[in-house]
């Protein structure tokens, strides 16, 4: 009886160890796919980065989920209309403040491939908007804008394809 037992156990755990291991090589397949299609959409300099959180340089970060918050993105021009959390340097009065919003062509619009994605560029749109986009292969990425009248902001969220 003992013996039945434990050979239960032994085949019990095979089962359950194959069926593992059968998942796994699905999910790689799957995640090759994933980054290629990132890949191809981010070569396209074409998508939009929805945003999810934001992180002031001072205070607390912000949840932006089920926000319309985004940039979209592409080589003729970039669309911003991401809330600004922060302190300003120039005269913007309070009900002046438009967030992070403007709407411009890059310039030097270049993104490199090396352990994930890297795009820099400028915008300009009555102020000077240094971009910066850091994506990884699961096509979650970090944004930052740094720009000549307010503190820099960082927001957090992913790469997905213009609607």
């Amino acid at each position: 009886m003992k013996t039945q037992g434990i050979l239960f156990a032994m085949l019990f755990c095979f089962l359950l160890g194959s069926a593992s291991a059968q998942d796994i090589k699905t999910n790689s397949k799957t995640e090759v796919a994933n980054i290629d299609k990132l890949g191809t959409l981010l070569d396209s300099k074409t998508f939009e980065f929805v945003a999810t959180r934001a992180f002031p340089t001072t205070g607390t970060p912000k949840n932006l989920a089920g926000s319309s918050y985004s940039v979209t993105f592409s080589p003729e021009v970039i669309i911003s209309t991401l809330p600004f959390y922060g302190r300003a340097y120039s005269g913007i009065g309070m009900d002046e403040d438009k967030g992070m919003r403007f709407k411009g062509k890059p310039e030097n619009f270049i993104i490199k491939s090396k352990k994930g994605y890297q795009l820099n560029t400028t915008v300009k749109d009555g102020d000077t908007y240094n971009i910066s986009l850091s994506v990884n292969d699961s096509g979650y990425a970090r944004l930052t804008i740094s720009s000549n009248d307010r503190e820099t902001i960082s927001y957090q969220g992913e790469i997905v394809s213009v609607e």
